[in-house]
């Protein structure tokens, strides 16, 4: 855990670092303040995720306390044993109800700040998974009691809790995950087509010399992933781009048969001004 919190120091001290601009000392006190808050105000949400980092990490550790102290007990003699387990019963819900809203609360902060951090993002599945685990270990805890004639009704109302809110945090997790890469797919994805100056016309990418103002057949374009399909072959001898793309992003020649390819040498440059690409062959 120290691990985790030094990395994240380490970690906002080097953005710090990174992002802070050097200011002129020609600059009036108004600039100067105004940075110093901006600095303020990522120091404290960092300490805040922090402090709530640490936070569900001494909930898990009283759980373990309190599932430790229920081992001891029904395995114990005594007239109160039922009492006793029934009360670090109760610790454990209360506890497990606040580490659930706590991993929410720190998720909600790093969805909102600026600084984004990959092992607090770690961290908040690592707690979920805590989470799965200790609906586990409970589940076998009341089949232990129920062997031994030990019926403890709040341990049943825990096991629901934990059941709904474990799946609940997992459900989350997984649209989010889906939204995330469903965003970066898109971000990823550019169209090409090619064809003669009829085969263009007859799709409306190519109308009185102007590309891609009317409402064109968006069908006859090709799907490609910018990170992946970095080569495409023309099948032609003639070849020549309709759509703008920067010099030096790309090469344009021929290969043994004489027709032309198109290699991609950086698509992030590439594809900035359009992700349609219209290319026109004979």
């Amino acid at each position: 855990m120290k691990k985790l919190v030094l990395a994240v120091v380490s970690i906002a001290f080097l953005a710090g670092c990174k992002n802070e601009p050097t200011v002129p000392l020609s600059l009036n006190q108004l600039q100067n303040d105004s940075l110093n808050k901006i600095i303020e105000q990522r120091d404290n949400e960092i300490n805040d995720m922090i402090a709530t980092l640490n936070e569900i990490q001494e909930g898990f550790r009283l759980i373990a306390d309190a599932e430790n102290k229920v081992e001891l007990i029904k395995d114990g003699e005594g007239s109160d044993k039922k009492a006793k387990i029934r009360e670090n019963i109760k610790f454990i819900q209360t506890r497990m109800a606040e580490n659930r809203d706590l991993i929410e609360k720190l998720r909600k902060k790093l969805r909102e700040t600026t600084f984004k951090s990959e092992e607090l993002q770690r961290s908040i599945e690592s707690f979920v998974k805590q989470l799965e685990e200790k609906d586990t270990q409970l589940k076998q805890l009341r089949d232990e009691l129920t062997a031994k004639d030990i019926h403890i009704a709040e341990l049943d109302q825990t096991i629901s809790n934990l059941n709904t809110n474990v799946e609940d945090l997992k459900t989350e997790s997984t649209q989010k995950t889906q939204t995330i890469n469903e965003q970066d797919k898109q971000l990823h994805t550019a169209w090409y087509a090619f064809g003669t100056k009829s085969e263009l016309k007859a799709q409306n990418i190519l109308e009185k010399g102007d590309v891609l103002k009317g409402n064109f057949n968006k069908n006859y374009f090709t799907k490609v992933d910018i990170r992946v399909d970095k080569e495409i072959k023309f099948y032609s001898k003639s070849a020549k781009l309709l759509t703008s793309h920067p010099a030096g992003s790309y090469t344009l020649t021929t290969d043994a048969n004489k027709q032309y390819i198109l290699r991609i040498t950086d698509p992030q440059k590439f594809w900035q001004s359009s992700k349609y690409l219209v290319v026109l062959v004979k």
